[in-house]
Order: C-alpha cells, then structure tokens, then sequence
C-alpha cells in the first residue's frame, strides 16, 4: 500500500528501464570488440597483416567500417556489409516485385517476412564473400597454414567459410538485440563502434609520425583537425535543420465546451534518410573490392578477374568515377530510403482525421501533394549535402596523406549516430518523467485530493 508523500516508481521504473538498456548497449560494444580479436583459424595473421600495411586504400575502408578486423582477419572481418548489401536488394525488391509489395503492406506481419528474406540473403552474400576470401588466401602462398603434403587442407575452406559467415550472421543478430533491447538503430551503432575504435590509434600515429618528420606535415595535422571539427559542427547544424509546415486546427466542440482553433507546426528535416544513404553508398561502392581483395593473386593461377581488377581500381578513393558513383548513390538512396520511411499521403491522411489542414491547401490528395512537393525539394538539398559532407573532406584528408577516419563519411556517421542515440536517451528520460507526473496525479486521485484522473 502506498504511503502518501512517497515517490511514485513510474520514473524510478523508468530510470532503471533506460539505465537496463544503456548497459545492453554497452555490453554488445563490448561483445563486438571482443569478436574482432578472435583469428580465422588457418590464416598466418603476421604474413596477412604485412599485406594489408602495402595494401591499396579499399582494404583500408573495409578495416575502418569493420572496427580493424580486416586487418586482424577476425571472425568479425566481412563486417555487417553483407547484411547492408541485403537490405539494399531487399528494399529494392519491394518496389519492383508485387508480392513483396505486398508484404510491406500487411503491416507488422508482412515486415516480419521481409526481415528473415533479408537474414536468408544476408547468409548466401555472406557465404559467397567468405568463399571468394578463402579461396584467395588458399591461392596465395604464405597466407594459410599448409598441411604435413604442403598442400592447403580442406579444413581451411570449410572453417574459414564458416568463421566469416557465422561471424556476420551474429553481428546481424546483435544489431537487431541492440536495436530491440538497446538505444537505437543497431546496426549504425556497430558501424559507430568500429569506427569510434580506430580513431585513437589514428590520431596518435598520425601526430607522432609528424612529430618525427616522417608523416605529414604538422601544420597539415593541424589543419586536417581543425578542418574536421569544422566538419562536425556544420553536420550539427545542418542535421538540425527543419523546414516547419504551419498546421492549423478547426474550431471543435467537445461536450457543452467549444474548443478555440489552434494553430502548431509539421516539421520535416532537411535529411529524413539520416546516415542510411552515406552506409548504403560506401557498400555499394566496396562490394567490387570485396570480391577482389585478392584478384592479383588468382589471377595467377589461370582465373581471368581483369575487368573486376579494373572497376575496383577505377573505384578506389579520390579518383573521379568513385566521386561519380559515390555521389549518384547518395543521392539515389536519399530519394529512395525518403519515400520508403516518409509517406505524405499517410500523413496528409492522419491530419485530414485529426481535424488540422495546412493554410491555403484542400485536405486530402491537395495536401498530400503540398508535403510530397516539400519533401522532395528538402531530400534534393539534403542529398547534396551529405554527398558534399562526405565526398569534399574526403579527397582533401586523401590528398594530405590522413587516415580514412577524418574523412566526411566517418565524420557523418559518428556525428549523426551520437545525435540519434542522445534524441533517443532525451526521449525515455522524457516519457519516464511523464509517466511519474501521471503515477502521481492518479494516486492524489485516491487520496480523494485533485488529480488528473478522478
């Protein structure tokens, strides 16, 4: 029974319930980190890790988006690419194939199946990348374990094909917990951590290379931070900008009471996709590389990989078709993960029930074009920004020698992950907060004082 002048335990339970997720978080950053220590089993780490320091700058992106596990050759190093690849498909599948259109449609059902088709084609690319990277180290001498004949042991395929696989399906796994039981969206989260991770031991080799006259120049260093906490704070502003559409409310009687007109606001961000487009189009723009990260090698052995040797050289950072390619995917996936999260037509719909209508437009199919043509005009501007964000820092951090980890992409996700997970954190904080003022109305209620609920 409850005393008066207690505490009520709504945001005690609150409190506890953010403080539960917070931990969860934490643990499977940990669990990740973790995992990209363990070795393929097979693989002479010291033999690969002398190729990857003389290695071209695609191996480099693929270490940073995977937390360095390429460069340890983990069981974490096909990363949750494989599963973004899928998504990809997936999300394009649904526009073009009418039963998955349908699916969509079915609600929280048909998002179900949608989700474990993505999980079957997350496991066969994953498959497929692991057979291509164990056949590559298999046909490279030096790299893997040979057996008492000197020959490589059909254990190497089967564990190493496994090890890469599971290690990618349970990084799939342990984003959707994250996303479930945690803060945020999971899978940016892992992407977060395996960049966050790698930013020390940048930094520091970055400054004492200089210091010791053999890296950049330190003034270039400076510039380089100084420039990227420009960065920062040019995302900041510009992931907080919002195009507000004013909302009016008709006059409504409710009871023997007429209730004023009220008047609020739509607000739409200038980039809805969030840090979908910059993951999606650095996926795209890797998964030549992925499959070629040891084409010189094989194509010794009588396999013919020229046109893909070409297309992942053509595409490699800095040069001009990867500023091509790069910047059309941002944009395309802007426009696309846009109409695939944000439906006018629902919203004008949920406005016109509501009783509310934009000033000067007809509720119904007018407004619903009005917030179409809004939303388009702010993707257009948004989708330039982050392809700008994420392409002009780049070169500029290639050019001066820097890590791949002051560049635009890096820089935008970390930032947009951090102001994502603090909105979120702000969020249960506020519904726990009023989930107490509601606790304590209801039990003034029974004690026969005022309350909200009597």
């Amino acid at each position: 029974m409850t005393k008066q002048g207690t505490l009520p335990q709504a945001g005690q339970s609150g409190h506890a319930e953010l403080k539960a997720r917070l931990l969860f978080v934490l643990f499977a950053i940990f669990v990740y980190r973790i995992g990209t220590h363990i070795p393929v089993p097979g693989i002479d780490n010291e033999a690969f890790r002398s190729l990857f320091t003389s290695t071209d700058s695609v191996l480099s992106m693929f270490n940073m988006f995977s937390g360095g596990a390429v460069e340890r050759m983990s069981i974490f190093a096909l990363g949750i690419i494989p599963y973004i690849s899928a998504s990809i498909i997936m999300q394009l599948l649904t526009v073009a194939v009418p039963y998955l259109e349908q699916l969509k449609k079915e609600g929280e059902a048909g998002r179900r199946q949608i989700t474990q088709l993505t999980r079957y084609g997350t496991l066969l690319l994953a498959a497929v990348q692991s057979f291509f990277i164990a056949t590559g180290f298999a046909s490279t001498e030096g790299y893997v374990f040979l057996n008492v004949d000197g020959e490589v042991p059909l254990s190497f395929y089967v564990s190493a094909v496994t090890a890469l696989t599971c290690g990618t399906m349970f990084l799939m796994w342990l984003g959707e917990q994250i996303t479930e039981r945690g803060i945020s969206n999971g899978i940016s989260i892992l992407i977060f951590a395996g960049i966050v991770s790698g930013l020390p031991s940048a930094i520091s080799e970055t400054v004492s290379s200089a210091s010791t006259g053999g890296g950049m120049h330190p003034a270039a260093v400076l510039a380089v931070l100084v420039f990227a906490l420009a960065i920062v704070a040019f995302v900041v502003f510009m992931e907080r900008g919002q195009r507000r559409i004013t909302i009016n409310y008709a006059k409504r009687q409710q009871g023997r009471h007429m209730q004023a007109a009220q008047s609020s606001h739509l607000p739409l961000k200038v980039n809805m996709a969030g840090v979908i487009p910059p993951i999606f189009a650095s996926s795209l723009v890797l998964i030549p590389g992925s499959f070629n990260l040891f084409s010189d090698n094989v194509e010794r052995e009588g396999v013919s990989w020229e046109i893909l040797t070409t297309i992942t050289r053509l595409l490699e950072p800095n040069t001009p078709l990867y500023f091509i390619v790069f910047g059309a995917a941002v944009i395309f996936f802007c426009y696309f993960y846009t109409a695939v999260t944000f439906n006018p037509r629902e919203v004008a719909e949920n406005l016109k029930r509501s009783g509310a209508f934009v000033p000067g437009i007809r509720p119904g199919e007018q407004t619903a074009r009005y917030i179409d043509g809004v939303s388009a005009r702010l993707t257009f501007f948004g989708a330039l920004y982050i392809a700008a964000v994420s392409l002009f820092p780049q070169s500029i951090v290639t050019s001066l020698g820097a890590p791949f980890y002051f560049g635009g992409t890096s820089i935008l996700i970390v930032v947009v992950v951090v102001m994502d997970f603090m909105a979120q954190v702000q969020s249960h904080l506020m519904s726990s907060q009023y989930a107490s003022l509601m606790k304590k109305s209801n039990q003034k209620g029974a004690d026969g004082r005022a309350g909200l609920f009597r």
